[in-house]
């Protein structure tokens, strides 16, 4: 038995997740995939916020090919963001507000520094998200795209564009301005211009009926620690057809499918021999776009940016034995790291992010992906 073998059945014993699934890959084209429980290899999981490194590969390809630039004004597109409010301060009443300074761009959506994004501690704005159903959570969305826009639109924003950073919504707000860029539903361009080149068959907003006996059940642990289904095996929210159009939402992929989009980021943005990500953009992608001052302690959870950076929608460790790595998880138990050396790992539950799996995930972590031809 291998020792990641081993570590996954530990952690299957210990009651992390029902099933867990670890591929191991190269920029090379080697890839290993380890299973655990009752998750095949071939399963298709809810992703959740690993989309927002796809989104972000989605916005450099039109900026390379000249569609749209970093630093446009984002409110060309979505009208329904210009003229912003901002909070005189985070806590501030909702009706306590100055003008904006200057646009939201493309920029602040790729850095999470928008002023839109989730809230950390109590105020009237956190209450207002919850209230009109524009709050993060593992839940899958409840409005349609353009209502969901509207209603965050409704609201000010917590600090003026670049000034802050604040986590999530800045990606749906992305989705929904990519869908415009191109001209319909989000998920039909990332079908063309990503998953048919990097042969993602699996990948998508939705799960086709004839491919539903490998859509697992999702869960969570409620307060005596039992097991509870939050998404049902399946069927659910990500069964197609969707409800409604769902450019803000998120993914659902498979080892398979997301290693392959892995390769290509590994192998310095090249596809087949061809440049697929230009390599200054990707560069930024996997750096830290972050400036010191915006890393503050009620920006996100507490620990976050210790030795932490964020690019365009991955995360980049700044400091320790693994500076250079860079990547992001999803909030239902999934996760993706790629190295300097062009190894990655993907990690997929379905369990609801917690202190179990998190203790995975930081095993994981320490653990070398094995030597990969």
């Amino acid at each position: 038995m291998s020792e990641l073998t081993e570590l996954l059945e530990q952690h299957i014993a210990r009651g992390t997740a029902p099933g867990i699934i670890v591929a191991d890959g190269s920029a090379g084209g080697h890839l290993d995939i380890t299973t655990a429980g009752d998750l095949s290899d071939d399963a298709i999981v809810r992703i959740q916020s690993m989309t927002k490194a796809v989104t972000a590969v989605a916005t450099l390809r039109l900026v390379q090919n000249g569609h749209l630039e970093l630093d446009e004004p984002v409110e060309r597109w979505l009208p329904e963001l210009g003229n912003r409010r901002v909070l005189r301060t985070p806590t501030s009443p909702l009706t306590e507000t100055v003008p904006a300074a200057g646009p939201i761009t493309v920029r602040h959506l790729l850095t999470n520094t928008s002023g839109y994004g989730m809230v950390a501690v109590p105020s009237p704005l956190k209450d207002a998200m919850i209230a009109n159903r524009t709050e993060a959570s593992q839940d899958a969305v409840e409005l349609g795209a353009q209502d969901w826009l509207n209603a965050l639109a409704d609201l000010p924003l917590a600090f003026q564009p670049g000034t802050g950073w604040r986590y999530h919504q800045s990606f749906g707000i992305l989705g929904i301005l990519l869908s415009r860029v191109t001209g319909g539903p989000l998920g039909d361009h990332l079908a063309a211009d990503i998953f048919a080149p990097l042969g993602m068959v699996d990948t998508s907003h939705v799960v086709p009926p004839e491919k539903a006996d490998r859509l697992p059940a999702a869960y969570r642990r409620d307060d005596q620690g039992a097991l509870v289904e939050i998404e049902p095996r399946a069927g659910g929210f990500y069964l197609a057809p969707a409800p409604f159009d769902v450019s803000h939402a998120e993914l659902v992929s498979t080892a398979r499918d997301y290693a392959a989009f892995a390769r290509m980021l590994a192998a310095g943005g090249v596809l087949d021999g061809e440049q697929f990500v230009d390599p200054a953009l990707l560069g930024l992608m996997r750096s830290d776009q972050i400036d010191d001052a915006l890393k503050t302690p009620d920006s996100f959870f507490p620990g976050f940016w210790d030795g932490l950076g964020w690019g365009f929608g991955v995360s980049v460790v700044t400091a320790g034995e693994y500076v250079g790595r860079f990547g992001w998880s999803g909030g239902l138990g999934t996760d993706f790291f790629i190295d300097p050396d062009c190894g990655f790992r993907i990690v997929l539950m379905q369990m609801e992010m917690g202190p179990a799996v998190m203790g995975l995930f930081d095993d994981l972590q320490q653990l070398p992906v094995r030597p990969l031809s």
